[in-house]
């Protein structure tokens, strides 16, 4: 059973997207390109706002964008980059092609951060033992 769709009182449809408006908005981009996106969704044929095609455009539909799991190489960069960088996931996005920065930072937030506190814990404990 799925929520059907909501539409606020300008007429822009929000919630999830259908297997036809991104088909409409890949087709339109892929001809036109994607110079403005807050008139894009008018010439593209959508009821949606110009921040939302342009955040499906980026995380989902682009064709060079990466999906799946992360290999191992990536998981220690990542962590290597974070460990420079903070939380500035745009700047971690730029050294790991077809990820972006959404991705990485919900993959460090459900996977990583624990991987990263483990870490620290077992590292003190271990100055810990080393001091007695």
């Amino acid at each position: 059973m799925v929520r059907a769709p909501f539409y606020d009182k300008n007429g822009i449809k929000k919630g999830a997207w259908s297997a036809e408006e991104d088909e409409k908005l890949r087709a339109y981009v892929q001809e036109h390109g994607h110079c403005n996106w807050r008139e894009l969704p008018r010439y593209a044929g959508l009821l949606r706002c110009g921040k939302s095609c342009r955040l499906r455009w980026i995380n989902y539909l682009r064709p060079d964008v990466k999906r799946g799991n992360y290999s191992k190489e990536e998981e220690q960069l990542i962590l290597q980059l974070h460990q420079q960088y903070g939380n500035k996931w745009s700047m971690i996005a730029t050294k790991l092609p077809g990820r972006t920065d959404n991705e990485i930072k919900n993959y460090w937030h459900t996977h990583l951060k624990k991987v990263k506190s483990n870490k620290n814990t077992k590292k003190h404990q271990n100055e810990e033992i080393s001091d007695i």
